[in-house]
């Protein structure tokens, strides 16, 4: 595998495809970059989000999948953060209503919590944490059975991006995921399930860690 792979940790090719929309269009230096999901690694592990943030969590995932493959990993976590509910369903969005990735039962529960909260109070944000590690080489033998050096430490950086936005009381759209139907982002008068794909990349709390992301992700891979 070229030494331009960076590994995306996850299965989904929609976020290929995402990632590697946003770097050809930011980075030129990307160009050579090779993206690869897991799975093209079937050992790779499915890693807890245990992290109490968002940057917690793409950490966890990008160091895992960088010490599983010896590759930079890159991994992200988002979710809606509700004003009237004190900043919930923030990491839990996705198993919010008890199940994972149930998304309609999520979005029911969170217009369920709020029906009573006046229009007002329906500010809500989308917020996504994107994190890179690039791992450490390995020590090198040093002849003559002397302690061979201690390995160069992994490299990380974590970055975030947010939407500002409203909650609506019905959902609208068939297009994006999660809680896309009920979001109503600031200076819009579209959901971001209304929205098309490059319309929602240019906006969105993905693409803007990811845009902010691209910039290590070339200099990472130049260096390797």
């Amino acid at each position: 595998m070229t030494d331009r792979t960076v590994v995306l940790a996850t299965r989904n090719p929609g976020k290929l495809r995402e990632l590697a929309r946003i770097l050809g269009a930011e980075e030129p230096g990307c160009a050579q970059v090779r993206l690869a999901g897991l799975d093209e690694f079937p050992d790779a592990p499915d890693v807890p989000e245990t992290g109490a943030t968002f940057e917690e969590n793409a950490l966890l995932k990008a160091r895992a999948i960088a010490a599983c493959t010896g590759l930079p990993a890159v991994a992200d976590d988002s979710g809606l953060c509700v004003d009237a509910l004190n900043g919930m369903p923030g990491v839990l969005s996705a198993r919010w209503a008890g199940r994972h990735g149930d998304d309609r039962a999520n979005l029911e529960l969170v217009l369920a919590q709020v029906a009573d909260v006046p229009e007002a109070r329906l500010g809500a944000r989308f917020v996504c944490a994107a994190a890179l590690v690039v791992p450490g080489s390995a020590a090198l033998l040093v002849p003559g059975g002397t302690t061979p050096p201690e390995p160069p430490a992994a490299r990380e950086w974590v970055v975030t991006g947010q939407v500002e936005g409203r909650l609506i009381r019905a959902p609208r759209g068939t297009g994006g995921f999660g809680y896309d139907p009920i979001f109503l982002p600031d200076g819009f008068g579209q959901t971001t399930a209304e929205m098309t794909a490059g319309a929602k990349d240019a906006i969105s709390h993905r693409g803007r860690a990811f845009r902010a992301l691209a910039p290590f992700i070339a200099t990472a891979c130049q260096g390797s």
